[in-house]
Parts: structure tokens; sequence; C-alpha cells
């Protein structure tokens, strides 16, 4: 290291070193002094010649203009640009001649820096070799009735072949620095509005044809094809390199650049413009890998507010191919395709995973209907993917006229039913057990995103289904469902609902479904007819259980999901069932050959031309049940016919009586009863909320070990059988009123004696019972013929009187009358 630093500086030190050292010295400094001799030479030359200069500038400037071009001052730029004469305009601006009528000045800029040709300059020709646009403002202007104030520039006079093989560049490099580029054209109701940060463009002309790399750094204020749709990749950054080439003779336009960067994201871009004239088309194809949300955010108003309510995690290869007329007042024609594959797609419903599919977007569905939002469709192809882990594939779906969007096309799934559970934010229904398929035809109308107007056609088999209905406790198991939709009503057959002894059959319609769901569940109603051999029916109160909360209708938002709408459709439809079961249980009542027509409306049933046979006779009846709070309420009108009286009274516990047993009493029950009241939650009757009107008779009655009347005959009729009664006329009205019941005109004919009982009967306290009994022996009575026979001897002979009156929760027999 040491000896090569030596010969280093043993040769600084040589004679011959320094000696060619000195002349390269001199010929840098000779060369210096003359570049400033001829700097300042050509400074002198300009002051000396400014007036002519700047003549000559304006004379070639307004030579190809039709307006005013204002300068605020000329400098010459000292060794800037050697060898070319540099001149700066100070204050700049270019007016067309009709700037009175619109204010839109051409060009205003605070300095524009042009650098001549000295060799032309010096033969007295002005040769512009480069621009510098600094610091400036560029406003294009086309007025409605066609006029642009760019229509300044004049049109060049064809020169003869002669002239042309002389000419020379006028113009070769053009940079930009902090410009304002506006184009704003009426007539098309088109904007284009850019601060340009930087361009650069170094032109190669060849005849009268021109190309350029033209570097651009620039933020988009306005990109709008339309006005009144807004504009694209409002205030983005751009910045690229654009390959520009000019076609004189077909006055064409082409530009090509790739990677050019728009905001995060890059685009190959292959564009035309014409600009001749009477030919404005152009026409933009626009290629990139991009997200969802960059991309919709790069899209005008109108498609970005509907764009973004989705979203897709990944990158979407996209080809928009845009195409029109520069004054033309419509909109270009867009052609936007996509392919997206194993992406996770955003919905204001959920996500679908695994998603993948080819989109293809055109505002010209219909050739000869214009470019507009009307005539612009969505066509999604080849769709697969998983809705909360439920499989779907849609061979193709057509989203027609924007403005009013219709979507056509076919839906495929086959999934375990336990997928849907994922679907139910509230957990308001689980499924344990199941499998579906589903092949389906829509066409449905969609409404700021959301689906009305549905309409399918196809089928969905459900098989093997096991669920709880968690809002009413309600299992479900083993049940198999077929759906068929047709155009206009759903038919729901072979339906096989399996829960504990209980076995179901069910089909049915629902008319207008899917149009009620959507738009007005609380009018829907499902027709079921169902088939049951075994019912136990207190197993089913648990289906009506309701609470305040359910009752609350929701109004419908943008953001209720599919589970909520399902919910809230299935609480507010009515239900009608035509029902017929082969033998039903309730508590101890067995019922057999039962029919009725039922109607679930807000958690309400109501039951009509019910009729079953049990405990030997019949009855028919007319219901209705309601869920209050924890318990039942039930109103009803109806009419036993020939029951046996001691079966009927266990089924119903007896009906709370304490007094006596259904062993006590024997005969058939022919009743009439408009009866109000509750039932318990277990499906037990509360027997001291009964409020109506009852009448009632016996055929072939008896009574055994009846208490009160056994009281009655250890001293009233001790030679009498009043242990075992029978009874050819047993009849009365009663009106209940909780735990009393107010008994009129209860009358009694049996073979030991004949009374009349009125007053209060009491379950719990205040029993007060007036009663009437002749006390000659009626044991003969029954052998006569006729009943005007019967009540003419009925009231014969001494009359006793007494009461049965309440005594600290036990019955007292007493002398006496009832007070009125």
């Amino acid at each position: 290291m040491n000896l090569t630093l030596q010969k280093i500086k043993s040769v600084l030190r040589s004679v011959r070193f320094q000696k060619y050292a000195r002349r390269i010295a001199f010929f840098v400094v000779g060369c210096i002094s003359l570049l400033l001799i001829a700097c300042g030479g050509l400074s002198i030359y300009f002051n000396q010649n400014k007036t002519e200069i700047v003549a000559k500038i304006n004379a070639k400037i307004n030579e190809n203009i039709n307006g005013k071009f204002h300068v605020g001052d000329f400098q010459y730029k000292f060794l800037i640009g050697f060898p070319n004469f540099t001149l700066a305009l100070k204050e700049v601006e270019l007016k067309d001649n009709n700037w009175g009528s619109h204010q839109h000045t051409l060009l205003k800029a605070r300095e524009i820096e042009a650098r001549l040709n000295i060799w032309s300059l010096l033969q007295n020709e002005i040769n512009i070799k480069k621009i510098y646009l600094n610091d400036a403002q560029i406003y294009i202007y086309k007025a409605e009735n066609g006029y642009s104030n760019a229509d300044i520039f004049k049109p060049k006079n064809k020169k003869s072949l002669e002239n042309s093989e002389k000419e020379t560049t006028i113009l070769n490099e053009i940079t930009l620095n902090h410009v304002h580029f506006t184009l704003d054209n009426r007539l098309g109701h088109k904007l284009f509005d850019f601060d340009i940060d930087r361009l650069e463009s170094k032109i190669a002309f060849k005849n009268d044809n021109w190309q350029t790399d033209l570097h651009l750094k620039t933020s988009i204020t306005s990109l709008a094809f339309n006005t009144k749709l807004g504009s694209f990749a409002q205030q983005k950054k751009l910045e690229g390199i654009f390959k520009v080439a000019f076609l004189s003779k077909k006055q064409l336009i082409n530009v090509t650049t790739q990677n050019l960067k728009i905001g995060t994201d890059r685009f190959d871009i292959i564009a035309f413009f014409n600009v001749g004239k009477n030919n404005s088309l152009f026409g933009i194809n626009i290629n990139t890998h991009i997200l969802w949300r960059n991309a919709a955010n790069l899209l005008s108003q109108n498609i970005n507010s509907q764009l973004n309510r989705f979203d897709l995690k990944k990158e979407i290869a996209v080809n928009c191919d845009i195409k029109g007329d520069l004054n033309s007042k419509g909109d270009p024609k867009i052609v936007v395709h996509a392919e997206i594959r194993n992406n996770t797609l955003s919905i204001p419903d959920g996500h679908i995973t695994d998603c993948s599919f080819s989109g293809f977007f055109t505002n010209n569905f219909k050739p000869k209907e214009g470019f507009n939002d009307a005539n612009s469709a969505i066509i999604i192809s080849r769709f697969s993917g998983k809705f909360k882990n439920i499989p779907v594939t849609v061979p193709q779906v057509v989203i027609s006229n924007l403005n009013k969007p219709i979507a056509t096309g076919t839906a495929k799934s086959d999934f375990d039913i336990q997928n849907l559970n994922e679907m139910s934010n509230d957990k308001w229904i689980h499924f344990s057990n199941g499998h579906a398929t589903a092949n389906l035809k829509f066409q449905f109308d969609i409404v700021d995103l959301y689906i009305t107007k549905p309409r399918f056609i196809g089928n969905i088999d459900v098989k093997n289904v096991s669920f709880l209905y968690i809002p009413k406790n309600v299992h479900a198991e083993n049940i198999n469902v077929q759906l068929n939709f047709t155009e206009k009503a759903l038919f729901i057959d072979k339906i096989t609902y399996k829960h504990n002894k209980n076995i179901i059959f069910i089909d049915g319609k629902i008319d207008d479904f899917l149009n009620l769901y959507y738009d007005a569940p609380e009018k829907m109603v499902a027709n079921w007819n169902i088939y049951a051999p075994y019912i136990d029916l207190k197993q089913f109160l648990g289906i009506l259980a309701s609470t305040q909360k359910n009752k609350v209708a929701k109004k419908r938002t943008n953001n209720t999901t599919l589970s909520e709408q399902l919910r809230t459709t299935i609480e507010k439809c009515m239900v009608a069932i035509n029902i017929k079961a082969d033998k039903i249980t309730y508590n101890k009542l067995t019922a057999t050959n039962t029919k009725a027509n039922i109607r679930m409306i807000d958690s309400q049933l109501f039951i009509k031309n019910g009729s079953l046979q049990t405990s030997g006779g019949s009855i028919t009846f007319n219901s209705v049940v309601a869920p209050i709070g924890k318990n039942y309420s039930f109103s009803s009108n109806a009419q036993v016919n020939k029951v046996a009286i001691a079966s009927f009274l266990r089924s119903f516990n007896n009906f709370g009586i304490q007094s006596f047993s259904p062993n006590n009493i024997q005969g058939k029950l022919s009743s009439q009863a408009n009866i109000k009241g509750f039932i318990s939650s277990k499906g037990e009757l509360i027997t001291n909320s009964m409020q109506g009107k009852l009448s009632f008779t016996v055929h072939q009655g008896a009574l055994q070990n009846f208490e009160p009347i056994v009281k009655i005959g250890k001293f009233a009729f001790p030679f009498r059988d009043v242990n075992n009664i029978t009874f050819s006329d047993l009849s009365g009205n009663l009106d209940v009123h909780g735990e009393q019941i107010r008994v009129n005109d209860l009358t009694i004919s049996s073979n030991i004696l004949n009374f009349d009982i009125d007053g209060i009967y009491s379950f719990g306290r205040g029993t007060n019972l007036a009663l009437t009994i002749p006390l000659r022996n009626s044991k003969n009575d029954a052998q006569l013929p006729t009943k005007a026979e019967r009540d003419a001897v009925r009231d014969r002979g001494i009359i006793l009187h007494l009461l049965a009156v309440d005594d600290d929760g036990k019955i007292k027999i007493k002398w006496g009358k009832k007070e009125k």
C-alpha cells in the first residue's frame, strides 16, 4: 500500500504530468470563458434586439390564434439551456375572442420558459425547441352549443413539398410544473380536472406525426364522463409513464402505459382518442389486479355507493373497457370483466367463503337501448361458495336495469341442516340433525340491495331434521319436508313430524309466499292439512308460549339479517290448519276422531268447527287460546252430547270440585257452555279463573254416596236409600264467576225425593245454597208416562226448606229459606 502511494506521488510531481495538467486547465478555463462570452453576447444581443424578438414571438403566436395573448414581461435567463437561447415569459394569459361571454381563460401562467434555437434566431427565425410551463392554469371549455375556447388555434396552411423539406421542428420538448388542468365539456356533461405536479414530454416528430414518452405525476380532482353521476378516481394520485403517439392523417392519439399508479394500485392501460373536427370517439382499456374496495373507490359515486355494500377480501383480476364520444351527452359504453377465485365475499347478510365466480358488467345490455343505468346489467357465472358453511352454486344470474334491478338465475345447494345454526345470531333455533337439497330458478327485484317480490320455481327437500325451537322450548325429531315453489304459491308436501309419542303428517300451501315473506308477513296465511294417529295435546301448548317482547313488531331495516327476517315471519304469519287426529290425549281426557279448523294469528289459536268423541259421547266446540305471560287464556263455546259424566269429570280433574268425586255420579251429560278462563303453562285448568254460563242435562243419572245428601238423609229420610239416588230429571243453569258458581233453577227429580237448588256454590269459601225439598216419596214418579204428570205431583205434600252454607270451609246444613 505504501509503495503504491509513493508511485502516485512520484507521478504527480513529475514535470510531464504538470505540463499536461496546465494545458487541461487552460482548456477548461478557455471553454468557460467562451461560454461566458457567448452567453454574455446572447444577453447583449437580446437586450439590443429585445423589441424585435418580442415582436417576432408575438407575431409567431398571433399567427396561430384567434384571441388575445398577453405577456407581463420578457426575461433572458443567463447560462440556462445553453446552447439554446432561454427566454422567460412572465404572467402570461391566453384568451379566446369570446372570453367575455364564458369567462374561462384558456391559459394563465406565472412563467413560460421557452428555449429558442440560436442559429434560427440569428437568421431571424423563431424555432422553439423546449417549453417549460410553471405554476399555470389551463382551462379548456366547451359550451352546450359546441363552441370551445380551444378553437383559438388556427388551422395550419398546407405547404408545398419544397418548403416542407426545409421545414424545421417547432417544438420537441415540454415540461409542466404545478399546472392545474381542466377540461369542462358542457356539451357532453364531462369534467376532467387534474392538479399536475409534474409532466415531462420529449416529442419526436416524423412529418406531421409525433410520439413521446410522457412522464406524469398528478392528482385527480375529477374524471367525470357524466357529471350527473360523479367522478371516477376522485381525489386519487396518478403517477406513471404514458407512451403517446399522434397520427396526423387519422387525427388520432394512441396512449399506452404499464404499471400506472392510481392511488395505491397499478394499472395497464391502452387508449385512443380521435381529435378530428368531426370525430371525437375515444376508447380506454384498463387491466389490473385490485382489491374490491379500492376498485369501488375509483368508480363514480352512483356505482361506488352500491358496491361499497359488498367486499372481497383478496385481490381480483379486472379488465375494464370504456368507449364513447367526448362530444356525446350520454354515458360512454362500459364493459367490465372480473375473475374471482377462492375469495371471501362480504354481503349485507354475512360472508360467503371459498367464493369463486366470473363477473361481467355492461351498461348496454340491449344494444339498441343506449348506455345508461336502466340498460345496465351484471352477469355472474359459475358462482360457488359457502354462506355460513352452506354450499351454494349458481350457474348464472343476471341482474338487469340498475335503476330498478331485477335478478334472474338458478341456484343449487346440498348441505347438512346443522350448518344453519350459524345463521342464527340470537340462537333462536338449533338444529341437531338432517340434510337438505335445493334446486331453484329465481327472479326477484332488488330495492336498496335487498330482495323484494321474489319468484321461485323449483324444490327444496329436507330429510331427517331434528331441532330445538328455543323461544318455545319445542323439540322436534326426524322431520321430512318437501317444498315445491310455483309462480303462485309454495306447496309443502310430505312433512313428517315426530316428537316423543306424537306423530304428525302435514301438507299445505302458502299463496304468494315470497312476496308476503318480505313485504307483509302479517298477511301471510299458511294453509295446513294435518293428520295425526296420536297427539298428546299438553306437549304442544309450549308452541304458543309468548312474551310481550315477541308481540312488538320489529321494523325491517337495512341491517336485518336473513335469520331475523325468518324469525319475524314465523312469529307474524297466520296459520290456517285443518286437523284430523285418530287419538288425542289431554291430561286424563282421551278423544277420538277429532276434527277442527284452526287459525294461528299472533300466537293465538282460533279453533272453529271442532268436534271429537270422548267418554262415550261427542263434543263440538269453538275456542280461542292465547298466551298471557306464563299462562294461557281461553274462551270456548262448547256443546257436550251424552258423555259419561264420571269419565268426563275425571278428564278435567273434576273441575276442582272437592265436595264430591267422579265416583259419586253416573249418567250421560249433555251441556251447553260459554266459558272463558286460564290454563297453566303445564296444561292444568285454573278453576278459579273461569267465567261464563253453563246449562246441562243428565240422562240416566245416578248419585252415590254424595255427602251433603247423605247428611240430610240421616235425619230427614231415615228410611230412604239416600246412598243410591237415580234421577229421572237432573238439569240446571249455572253462571260461573271464578271460585263461585251461581246456581239457577237446578232441578233434581230422583227415586228418593225431588228438590230444587238455587244460590251460590263455591270451590272455596262462600257457599250459600237454598234447597227446596218436597218430603213426599218420589220413588214411583219415574213410572208416570209424561213429564206433565210428573210435574203435577212433584210438589205435593210437605215441603222442606234448607240452607247449605259455608262453615269454616265445610258445608253446614240448617233450616231456613234464602234471603231475597
